[in-house]
């Protein structure tokens, strides 16, 4: 029985002949840049994160008596 992926497809492939040291090396390499972008943006990055998953949109009326 195959089992589907429920994720999305990639918008890149991976070479499948690395060796496991080759795929650790561009994994710390990743690490090392996302420390460095994250370290100079963190606070934009996460600003910009939030602006994309809340709309700018106005609040609604909160009325405390209401049932959930």
């Amino acid at each position: 029985m195959t089992r589907r992926s429920t994720l999305p497809s990639p918008l890149f492939t991976v070479p499948s002949h690395w060796s496991p040291e080759q795929a650790l090396a561009v994994l710390e390499s990743l690490h090392a840049v996302r420390e460095a972008v994250w370290a100079v943006y963190g606070p934009q990055a996460q600003q910009a994160w939030r602006d994309q998953l809340v709309p700018d949109s106005a609040v609604p009326d909160f009325d405390p008596d209401a049932p959930f």
